[in-house]
């Protein structure tokens, strides 16, 4: 089995491709996308919680970082007979928060295509809202890819995405110019859907992942070049989250960016991945801007600003 350790990876940005951390739950084989984790850590002493969900186990504060503990085996109903003073703790970094996931092994890094992960089917790990975002195939067997989000926001529910922001911005005219969202997780769609009809933005195409998002821009392309019309006609701005299985956000932006009559559409990257080294990528493949979920009211200001900034740019709509 080939394995890489994960600072020899340089992944490019764009190429479509997954770096997954294989780890293990009671010999079951799961996966975590390498861009998550912060660090991989023996197991420590954990200071427990009063009135906490049942897998939050507590906090531990080390180098004087104090990071809440969640005890995956028992969220996800998986006894284990491993040693708990052997276990290890994946110290993930997303949505802007540092999390230590208990886990038995650690089993190396995994380079995958993103068109190599499937959607599972609705009946595995809760259905449709479930908690698996994608099942991959590499050498001959299948790896569990888990919604670290979606387990997050189960647990805390108040570190989602909240449509009180909205209400904050005020009073808000309607606006039908059309909005592209791409985004897997339909829980997240559709807060993102609700946030946004919420705002006055009622105009909205949704699609489940890169692929989809990427043939419907090829289609409407095609129809504003024999219309003679200019691409924001049918999507004024492009929403995208990061990892998507068949085609993965930033696939999807260096696609679009680097298309002579796409390129002018604005393109919102908006994703729990986003921190220094994400936005570095992010800008070298094009993306107008770059938000951290659950940020959803600085997303709808973001679409504000970026709508008004492309109502003035007239010219290269047609540039070829």
């Amino acid at each position: 089995m080939s394995r890489e350790n994960k600072q020899d990876i340089l992944l490019e940005t764009g190429t479509n491709e997954i770096e997954i951390m294989e780890f293990t739950i009671s010999n079951n084989t799961f996966g975590i996308n390498v861009a998550k984790i912060r660090e991989i850590m023996n197991s420590a002493e954990v200071k427990p919680m009063p009135h906490v969900h049942p897998a939050i186990e507590g906090v531990f504060k080390p180098r004087n970082t104090l990071i809440t503990v969640i005890n995956l085996p028992q969220y996800l109903n998986m006894e284990s007979e491993h040693e708990s003073s052997k276990d290890l703790f994946i110290v993930a970094n997303f949505n802007n928060m540092h999390i230590a996931f208990r886990v038995d092994t650690v089993e190396g890094i995994d380079r995958i295509s993103w068109q190599a992960i499937q959607k599972p089917d609705k009946t595995i790990y809760g259905g449709q809202e479930g908690i698996v975002t994608g099942l991959a195939e590499f050498e001959n067997r299948l790896i569990t890819i888990l919604d670290f989000e979606k387990i997050v926001a189960d647990i805390a529910p108040e570190t989602g995405i909240q449509l009180s922001e909205i209400d904050e911005l005020g009073e808000r005219p309607r606006d039908e110019r059309p909005i592209l969202i791409v985004e897997d997780s339909m829980l997240l769609s559709s807060m993102i859907l609700e946030a946004l009809h919420k705002a006055g933005y009622t105009n909205t195409e949704k699609k489940d992942n890169g692929k989809e998002a990427w043939d419907y821009l090829t289609s409407v392309k095609k129809e504003c070049e024999e219309q003679n019309i200019p691409i924001r006609e049918k999507v004024a701005c492009m929403i995208t989250d990061i990892e998507m299985p068949q085609m993965d956000g930033h696939h999807l932006t260096k696609l679009t960016k680097t298309d002579q009559f796409l390129k002018t559409i604005p393109v919102i990257i908006f994703s729990s991945l986003i921190n220094d080294e994400m936005r570095i990528k992010g800008k070298e493949i094009g993306a107008d801007e770059q938000l951290s979920k659950p940020e959803i009211g600085h997303l709808v200001s973001v679409i504000d600003h970026l709508l008004e900034r492309s109502s003035f740019q007239m010219p290269g709509d047609f540039e070829q």
